[in-house]
């Protein structure tokens, strides 16, 4: 049973994978949210383009379709034109602007320019360099040897039947649109199921798993010294002798207790994801509203101003930029994972990452191995227990008694839902993006999927215990 140090007057469940899915703010006027239309268009054609190598088609079906609803009306009228050549799109969608331009970029994907940027050069765009080219088109399956051929049976029928059940628009989740399920232990990948047209190497962005991807990169620079959980005075923006935030340390920011100042929804960070904002512009300028380390408030911010102060502690810009991929991710074979960022290359790993479902079942396995891989240790010992283990402030219980997720440090926790261990934990997205990792059965589920903006989603814990049924009367 988790220790709840504090009664919390929100409504429950507030932060979780619906992000952005709240009304307008009331300041965003008609240009505003048509720059953001844009935005949004640019950005998703983008990625899904030259990160997923989907067509217009498949584009219009699932990225554009069912989201945020302040801009879904705007952003199906807006027309966007691509150039494969420079891998760019830009969106126009005022005569007395220029268009919104997105463009790419190897290992970081899709980028967007701030509102009224014209000419620019790619060489502007800060960029890792050092890094092994990876085959967008391939991939080997490694480290698991022991493979159930995609889309196949398993031989189990009662998980078939969840698996066929999790397909089924509406089933698990009135609002659920499943695109993969894949479930593996370290030893075997059991199922590993999609939709037409999806492969092994079509990524997705992930929305809020980012931030259980960005909790892995933060341990993987503990455990190499470059920063300590502990560490306070984290933002050069903050260093001012009379700043509260100076007491504010990482892991408050880790366990979405920053006390900072998130506007009524923590998850409305229009003007970075949407506007082509900067992290520094938008994330750290906010001001205290609560003593850090009491109350917990899930937030954007706080997972940007972890990595933000990964950037000032590292120091160079172009280490910084090639870290996560040479100190984790390529480490694990998590290379069809691309990492987008701001303009000024701050990675926005609160959600705008772009990855495949055995790159985050990869990631998983590394959770189950206690931070190693192939005998190397990549994220400290015990890391994986750290991030699942309940913050002392947590998310408010259910006023109606069902159970409610726990929180750890950028990690949720299912310790009271029936049917699963109270070792569950998950790496959670809007639109229904889930790795699930359960250690005392030895097992990863992975479903990915685009579920529409403005009801239940996916309800992974009833899928999960499906699944753990079947296996159990096996």
């Amino acid at each position: 049973m988790r220790n709840y140090s504090l009664k919390l007057s929100m409504l429950a469940g507030l932060a979780i994978v619906q992000a952005m899915q709240l009304p307008a703010n009331a300041q965003e006027n008609e240009a505003t949210v048509m720059a953001y239309a844009a935005g949004y268009k640019a950005a998703f054609t983008c990625s899904a383009i030259f990160n997923a190598k989907k067509g217009l088609v498949a584009i219009a079906e699932h990225e554009l379709t069912g989201i945020y609803g302040l801009v879904q009306d705007k952003v199906t009228e807006l027309e966007a034109v691509i150039d494969h050549k420079s891998k760019s799109v830009r969106v126009s969608y005022s005569d007395a602007m220029p268009p919104r331009i997105s463009q790419w970029r190897p290992h970081m994907g899709c980028v967007q320019l701030p509102v009224g940027t014209t000419n620019y050069a790619v060489s502007d765009l800060p960029a890792p360099t050092g890094l092994a080219a990876s085959d967008p088109h391939s991939d080997t399956g490694a480290p698991w040897t022991n493979r159930n051929e995609v889309n196949a049976k398993t031989g189990n029928a009662g998980i078939d039947a969840a698996i066929a059940k999790a397909f089924v628009n509406g089933e698990y989740g009135s609002h659920a649109r499943t695109s993969t399920i894949l479930i593996a232990t370290p030893e075997r990948i059991i199922s590993e199921n999609y939709i037409d047209g999806f492969t092994p190497t079509t990524s997705q962005r992930k929305w809020s798993v980012a931030k259980s991807i960005a909790a892995s990169v933060i341990g993987a620079a503990v455990e190499q010294d470059i920063i300590d959980v502990k560490a306070s005075a984290l933002m050069p923006e903050w260093n001012r002798p009379l700043d509260p935030r100076r007491a504010i340390t990482l892991e408050n920011i880790l366990q979405m207790a920053s006390g900072l100042d998130s506007n009524r929804a923590g998850n409305r960070t229009d003007r970075l994801y949407l506007g082509g904002g900067l992290v520094t512009d938008t994330s750290s300028r906010s001001a205290v509203e609560a003593i850090p380390g009491s109350r917990w408030k899930y937030a954007n911010n706080d997972t940007l101003l972890a990595v933000r102060h990964l950037r000032a502690a590292i120091g160079d810009d172009s280490a910084y930029m090639a870290f996560p991929f040479k100190s984790l991710l390529h480490k694990i074979g998590m290379t069809h994972t691309y990492l987008e960022s701001d303009w000024e290359g701050n990675f926005i790993l609160s959600s705008q990452v772009w990855t495949t479902a055995r790159d985050l079942a990869r990631l998983g396995l590394l959770h189950l191995n206690d931070g190693m891989w192939n005998g190397e240790r990549i994220l400290p010992e015990g890391w994986a227990n750290y991030v699942a283990t309940p913050a002392p402030s947590q998310p408010p219980q259910a006023s109606d008694g069902r159970p409610t997720r726990g929180y750890g440090a950028q990690w949720w926790l299912y310790d009271e839902f029936p049917g699963l261990p109270a070792d569950t934990y998950a790496a959670l997205g809007n639109r229904g993006h889930i790795l699930m990792i359960i250690p005392s059965r030895n097992l990863l589920l992975v479903r990915r999927g685009y579920d529409l903006a403005g009801g239940p989603g996916f309800q992974m814990h009833e899928f999960a215990a499906d699944v753990l049924s079947a296996m159990d009367a096996n």
